[in-house]
């Protein structure tokens, strides 16, 4: 086994808590857009294409269920595939420290050299946090794993299908509960108005600007309905 000599080679993937959250509000962020955006510009369509309001609410919930469990099902095995990878560094941890707890334990200590200790301090910190709980210490000095906060995959399914539906509620609120001539404005003013406070809350988690990032958003939308209208109106079945 090739000996490791310290933060030059630490090439092991970062995840951390706070990494974590900020992951996870952005997912809701973006399955909220997700829901907004595709159901929008689904019942739009159809709304352009017939004016029964029970053609439209049918499209509109087989689009909310369609994208909802589409959503879940990336997401399960987005998170799996990492979930299985951090569950394949903690065993290999586990390994080397059961097979090399010298090279182990210096690693540790010039880790924590690196974090600006004396070399007498760092090998007293990485001797104490060793003999505590040698796993955890590595996990989350090399890491910054926890074992207790590794990520659920069918969580964090459930929290992007409900984030995609809450999200398509407002569409389907607009374009169902208005009159036939304000069912295409009022949606059209929610979801702008809805997606300007989603791209705002995206760039504010990725410390992006939020004016660029909100028209991205707003105008992405605004065309996917635009177009979706127009087809709708080429190929309408008013009457049918």
């Amino acid at each position: 086994m090739t000996e490791k000599t310290g933060p030059a080679t630490h090439n092991e993937p970062h995840t951390g808590e706070e990494g974590s959250r900020l992951n996870w509000l952005r997912a809701a962020v973006l399955g909220a857009n997700d829901g907004i955006v595709s159901v929008a510009a689904l019942v739009v369509g159809v709304a352009g294409a017939t004016d029964s309001a029970g053609f439209i609410f049918t499209a509109g919930i087989a689009g909310v269920i369609a994208g909802a469990l589409s959503m879940a099902a990336g997401e399960y095995v987005s998170v799996s595939s990492q979930s299985d990878t951090e569950k394949a560094l903690i065993e290999k941890e586990r390994r080397e420290l059961a097979e090399e707890p010298e090279i182990e334990l210096e690693e540790l200590t010039v880790i924590y050299q690196a974090k600006g200790l004396s070399r007498s301090t760092a090998e007293t910190v990485a001797k104490e946090l060793t003999a505590h709980d040698a796993l955890a210490a590595h996990l989350e000095t090399e890491l910054h794993i926890r074992q207790a906060h590794l990520t659920n995959p069918w969580q964090a399914a459930a929290a992007s299908a409900a984030s995609f539906v809450a999200g398509a509620a407002l569409p389907m609120i607009a374009i169902t509960v208005p009159p036939p001539e304000w069912r295409i404005p009022i949606t059209f003013v929610s979801v702008v108005l809805a997606l300007a406070i989603t791209g705002s809350v995206s760039a504010h988690v990725g410390g992006a600007s939020k004016t660029r990032a909100t028209f991205r958003i707003i105008l992405g939308g605004a065309l996917a309905m635009v177009i979706t209208f127009g087809i709708g109106k080429i190929f309408g079945v008013a009457g049918i």
